[in-house]
């Protein structure tokens, strides 16, 4: 049965909510069918598939289609589109329709914000608007720069009581889950009980009501840098390139294909073509 947004806010005070990224048809397969609750097709497309350098890169023609192949995979887990910088930061005034876009159009289940100056006013609009909202605070990739740089937040009592006040200021506007990305364990647990709703960390400890993780980094697919709070349940990189390299040595020795993975041709009929 479908994953609904009412079944992760069931889950908050019981087990532990799990959420991963995927980009593409046979990665959501697989997240889908390892009993995975929530699947983010994150902006994160940005800098472990596409090779940007900056998740403020990606627009909504990106997003979407790749959004449109991790639904048509899932069957099971709640899918929560990642909204872009521009299509709500830059674009305020077009928030809602392009929030639309991941429901109606790329068949996710819900979006997902990262906090900026005007985040309350573009989440009570795209809630308004009937579409589930997730928020993210902290660490915001799309405004690192504005906040300091892609380092831990909310390490000073004025800082993190700002985050206080935004994560409950999102739960108020409607928020069903809030992401809370490098922050320290002890916050992140106090924020985690002050909420009705679900929080989902990454990078923020283990006392947050869910977490989430980067796909290709967790399987060792990223190379260009692992971030602390990542752990590598298995590291693919190696492996496929050894793979890539057997392949390659077989080829160049007339080891592959061989017989097994090669079609043949009655010889009679053979002979037809040669008689003429």
């Amino acid at each position: 049965m479908k994953i609904t947004v009412q079944d992760v806010r069931s889950l908050k005070g019981g087990r532990k909510i799990t959420m991963l990224t995927a980009y593409d048809y046979p990665m959501a397969s697989l997240v889908d069918k390892a009993g995975i609750d929530m699947i983010l097709v994150g902006d994160s497309l940005a800098n472990v598939v596409l090779g940007l350098d900056s998740t403020t890169k990606v627009g909504m023609t990106e997003m979407l289609h790749h959004a449109k192949a991790v639904t048509r995979a899932v069957k099971k887990a709640l899918v929560v589109g990642d909204m872009p910088y521009d299509s709500y930061q830059v674009n305020t005034e077009e928030s809602v329709k392009n929030a639309k876009s991941f429901i109606d159009e790329a068949k996710c289940d819900a979006v997902k914000l990262e906090w900026f100056d005007k985040c309350p006013q573009v989440t009570k609009e795209i809630v308004k608007a009937g579409i589930p909202v997730m928020g993210h605070i902290g660490l915001t990739p799309q405004t690192a720069d504005k906040i300091g740089g892609f380092k831990v937040q909310g390490k000073d009592a004025e800082a993190a009581k700002r985050l206080i006040e935004q994560a409950l200021e999102l739960e108020k506007l409607g928020c069903f889950a809030i992401v809370l990305e490098c922050v320290p364990e002890k916050l992140a647990e106090m924020i985690s009980q002050k909420l009705k709703i679900p929080t989902i960390g990454i990078g923020a400890g283990v006392n947050c009501d869910g977490q989430v993780l980067v796909i290709n980094d967790m399987l060792g697919l990223f190379e260009r840098y692992t971030p602390k709070f990542v752990k590598k349940y298995i590291d693919l990189s190696p492996m496929i390139l050894e793979a890539i390299k057997e392949y390659k040595n077989e080829v160049e020795g007339e080891k592959f294909p061989s017989e097994q993975h090669t079609f043949s041709i009655k010889e009679d009929e053979l002979k037809k073509l040669k008689d003429e």
